[in-house]
């Protein structure tokens, strides 16, 4: 059986992950809990512990009031990406890298970073070669795509394992609210039709006021916390499968790289907030029934708040086309695919012109019918 391996501090800040049998560092395996040599193929277990249930919730509130004594912390190097701004823990004794969000070169000095520490992490599970493969099935049911853009050999060459930083939220919400409750009703009206009086029936609204509280709890309201991609295209890798996140260790990132939080703790939860609002409505217009809703007004208050930060595995590839970037995203837990695209200009044109041909054929032949 392999024997626990712990990861060791360098100069620059950063963890590196030495093999037990010869030294070399060591990279995370998808879908296991062991990191492995990649010249030796010795096999290290990882010494955290992998129990689901040992990931804790923090309190929310205490950490605002003194986050500087109670927030667990690490300082970690970083770098930032003069391109995209996305903020990544620079790898040891590497001074020079790309940006695995836009894939540009980034030339830049470590500097160190007061973060609050990841309490979890969803461990990759989707390996490189799997990521490529629903890559390249995604690519092939993409319409009017350049053939460039499935070229093999440009594709392979891309793909960076990274963590997305992330924040969970957890509450009791509590909310007050006055309103109103239409409950419908039919009214038979006359009306004159070239000279007769006919009969119909018109739907009607009866309001009456209505007040109330509604109580909402929520569990783990996700908001990634990285600025560098686009917010609705990372919203369209979910679900995730929260409830495999194991407490975090350094060992996970072997061999990956790992974006810092850009949307702080207070900030997140704003956005968290946000993303309630909806279902709080929602169980508010069916606490006031009948048949419609007004809301006028509602008041939360968010009680029993706790929070935990985590890391999300992406598989990010970056592809230059005619002079401009585009990104795709692979869920490493689920396979889903994201990304932006671009579009083939003669498969479009070629494509009007059948359709404008067919239109022709059609009214041509509907054209002698007559």
């Amino acid at each position: 059986m392999a024997e626990s391996q712990t990861s060791t501090a360098t100069t620059d800040g950063q963890n590196r992950f030495p093999c037990k049998n010869c030294g070399a560092k060591l990279q995370f395996v998808p879908g296991t809990f062991v990191t492995v040599c990649p010249y030796c193929n010795c096999q290290n277990a990882i010494s955290a512990p992998t129990d689901t249930k040992l990931v804790r919730e923090i309190d929310y509130l205490t950490t605002l009031r003194d986050l500087k004594e109670n927030a667990t912390k690490s300082e970690v190097m970083v770098v930032k990406c003069d391109a995209c701004a996305a903020t990544i823990q620079a790898p040891p004794n590497v001074t020079s890298l790309s940006c695995p969000f836009c894939g540009s070169n980034i030339v830049s000095t470590a500097k160190a970073a007061t973060q609050i520490k990841p309490g979890a992490v969803l461990p990759f599970r989707a390996t490189r070669d799997e990521a490529v493969a629903r890559f390249k099935f995604w690519l092939g049911k993409l319409w009017f795509a350049p053939n460039k853009l499935k070229n093999n050999g440009m594709l392979d060459s891309a793909f960076t394992g990274t963590y997305l930083p992330a924040w969970t939220y957890d509450s009791q919400t509590t909310t007050w609210y006055e309103g109103e409750r239409g409950d419908a009703y039919w009214e038979t009206q006359t009306i004159w039709v070239n000279g007769r009086p006919q009969t119909q029936q018109v739907r009607r609204i009866r309001w009456s006021p209505a007040t109330g509280t509604v109580g909402v709890p929520f569990d783990d309201v996700l908001v990634v916390a990285s600025k560098s991609l686009p917010v609705q295209e990372v919203e369209k890798l979910e679900p995730w499968d929260l409830p495999a996140c194991v407490p975090y260790a350094d060992d996970y990132l072997a061999g990956f790289r790992a974006e810092c939080y850009q949307v702080g703790l207070e900030e997140g939860f704003a956005v968290a907030k946000q993303k309630m609002q909806p279902i709080i409505e929602n169980a508010i217009r069916t606490d006031i029934g009948g048949d419609e809703q007004q809301i006028h007004d509602a008041r939360s208050r968010y009680d029993a708040i706790t929070y935990k930060h985590l890391l999300l595995p992406v598989w990010l590839s970056t592809y230059r086309y005619s002079g401009k970037v585009y990104r795709f995203m692979v869920n490493a837990r689920t396979g889903e695919v994201v990304g932006e695209r671009p579009y083939s200009a003669i498969k479009i044109t070629l494509f009007v012109l059948m359709c404008l041909i067919i239109v022709g054929i059609i009214a041509l032949i509907a054209s002698h019918a007559r």
